[in-house]
């Protein structure tokens, strides 16, 4: 009998935000994810010390995914990270690193977590609100009928993952592409209710990134000799489709949601062989053209089907079986058994599609909201890289479409709420103070706090030593580099705010980012001289980074308010 061991009593430890140990920890997460920030963000190399793949990345699903995280305040901010990551695939870094400077800027305060956190709820919502107003300052409209607006956030997402490793030329070939890909999805009559299609990405690794292109329709990857046997196709008409998600590959082990009966000393083995010539009679009765299947398909039921006319296409995979699906309006199918007439579906033709080294079966649809982006990079790394912003971006534009509206980015949007929210406690302090039950004294450390941790998301976006300044008339964030001229020539050393939108010399003034300087109300820019400049601008997605400020704000206050961390060492 092996020996059994005591069991251990649980780790209980209070105040787990005073230790010293807790705030360093705190404070390394957050180096790690300010220095990936931005398009100048540093990349970070992850790998596992026995050996394994070599990850080079510097977005927070690909880097928090990697890290292993065992302190439970950590784990706690970084499982709300990826759970934005993975509803809205944007601003994960930036919500990281609100959190923590949220957490961080409160400390040293002395004050109870309960106000920090009650006056943190008002000032967020006084955000929120804003954000949603027509007097918002800092987002503007996108049209529809226009372009610019919607390649300047694909742009925007693309020029801020430098693993990417794209030149200047080949970010506008793939916005370019992403947005093609995008309206793709869109279908061409649609009522009230849009339901968008599917961008499926096709690695092409090894080639230039201006080889990508995006084709209607699906790519299935082939063998040069497989696509030989298959084409030409003489058919003048749509092909009928039959789509199996079962394998037909005679393994008794995967017979579908069928049965097969068999008699007493029959071979199991012929027994579903015969099942399969049966279902394949039928495929050729009901004048099926193309017979495509997640699985394998057995050599002779292939060969059967051939004699009559009828391609097969086995080991398309469990990725495509839904855009198959849309492509064709076929119904998987999971059974050896009889197929229902309306589980299959048509396509317009068939073709051979060569890339580099790679060839390809063109699926073309009659009219379907599915395409095909292939995507090309240089190495496998940063294809990997590629590949998951593409998916933000394409995302980003979703979301866009059922909310259209796009912030200004490069820290604009966070240095115009800090004006905003200063301007607000101070005006307003009366009324917060009575609503929230603190004295004006706790209102204005927090608003200030809470203040300098939006700016610092903004200086975040510098890494090179230079200083970050904030205008006192729209509250816009600019970038001094390091080796700029006296404070004097401002005006000359200022070429234009981080979203673009406003130039040095214009009639300005500005001051230090979380310098002191008289609360004021930013303006907002009118709508038209936004969208006229609209094709230098940085944008940032309305909903994601909606999102990720509710998500930083909430995390930081449930942070705050851990009065006790119980541990099983069990």
């Amino acid at each position: 009998m092996s020996r059994l061991e005591a069991k251990k009593p649980s780790l209980c430890k209070s105040e787990p935000l005073v230790s010293e140990s807790a705030r360093a920890k705190l404070s390394v997460l957050k180096g790690i994810v300010t220095s990936c920030y931005g398009p100048s963000g540093r990349l970070k190399q992850l790998h596992n010390g026995l050996g394994g793949c070599v990850c080079t990345t510097s977005q927070s699903s690909a880097l928090l995914g990697s890290l292993a995280i065992t302190n439970p305040i950590l784990k706690i901010l970084t499982a709300s990270v990826k759970n934005h990551v993975s509803c809205f695939s944007d601003c994960g870094l930036f919500t990281a690193i609100l959190c923590c400077n949220l957490i961080e800027n409160v400390q040293p305060l002395g004050l109870t977590p309960s106000v920090v956190i009650k006056l943190n709820k008002h000032l967020l919502s006084l955000c929120t609100n804003y954000l949603r107003s027509e007097a918002c300052g800092c987002r503007i409209p996108v049209d529809f009928s226009n372009t610019q607006i919607f390649l300047c956030l694909v742009r925007s997402i693309l020029s801020s993952k430098p693993a990417c490793m794209l030149t200047r030329k080949e970010i506008d070939h793939v916005s370019a592409l992403i947005l093609r890909a995008f309206l793709l999805t869109i279908p061409e009559s649609a009522g009230d209710h849009i339901i968008l299609g599917k961008s499926i990405i096709v690695p092409l690794k090894g080639q230039r990134v201006t080889t990508s292109t995006v084709l209607p329709g699906l790519l299935i990857d082939m063998s040069e000799v497989e696509l030989r046997k298959l084409l030409p196709i003489e058919k003048s008409s749509a092909h009928k489709v039959a789509l199996f998600c079962v394998s037909l590959a005679g393994d008794f082990s995967d017979a579908g949601e069928g049965t097969v009966v068999v008699t007493g000393g029959a071979s199991l083995e012929n027994a579903v062989l015969d099942q399969l010539f049966h279902l394949g009679r039928q495929l050729v009765s009901d004048h099926v053209d193309l017979v495509l299947c997640q699985k394998v398909i057995h050599p002779s039921l292939k060969q059967f089907l051939s004699t009559h006319h009828i391609t097969a296409v086995d080991r398309v995979g469990v990725a495509l079986m839904e855009p198959l699906s849309k492509v064709t309006g076929a119904t998987p199918i999971g059974t050896l058994g009889s197929v229902s007439p309306t589980s299959y579906g048509s396509v317009k033709d068939l073709c051979s599609a060569n890339f580099g080294s790679k060839h390809f079966l063109h699926v073309i649809p009659d009219e379907a909201t599915v395409c095909s982006l292939l995507l090309c990079n240089r190495n496998d790394t940063a294809w990997n890289e590629l590949k998951l912003t593409c998916e933000t971006a394409l995302h980003a534009l979703q979301l866009t479409m059922k909310e259209p509206w796009a912030l200004l980015g490069g820290g604009c949007t966070e240095t115009h709420l800090a004006a905003y929210i200063r301007h607000k406690a101070h005006n307003e302090a009366e009324s917060i103070v009575k609503d929230n039950g603190c004295s004006p004294g706790e209102l204005q450390l927090v608003a200030d706090a809470f203040c300098c941790a939006l700016e610092s998301v903004a200086g975040s976006l510098e890494h090179d030593g230079g200083e970050v300044l904030t205008d006192l008339k729209y509250g816009h964030s600019w970038s001094v580099q390091a080796d700029s001229p006296a404070v004097t020539s401002w005006p000359d050393s200022l070429s234009q705010c981080g979203c673009g939108l406003h130039n040095g010399q214009e009639e300005l003034s500005w001051s230090f980012l979380r310098g002191t300087h008289h609360p004021f109300a930013p303006q907002a820019c009118p709508p038209h001289s936004a969208v006229g400049s609209a094709s230098i601008l940085t944008l940032d997605c309305l909903t994601a980074k909606f999102s990720s400020l509710q998500v930083a704000v909430e995390t930081a206050s449930l942070i705050l308010d851990l009065s006790y961390v119980i541990e099983d060492k069990n």
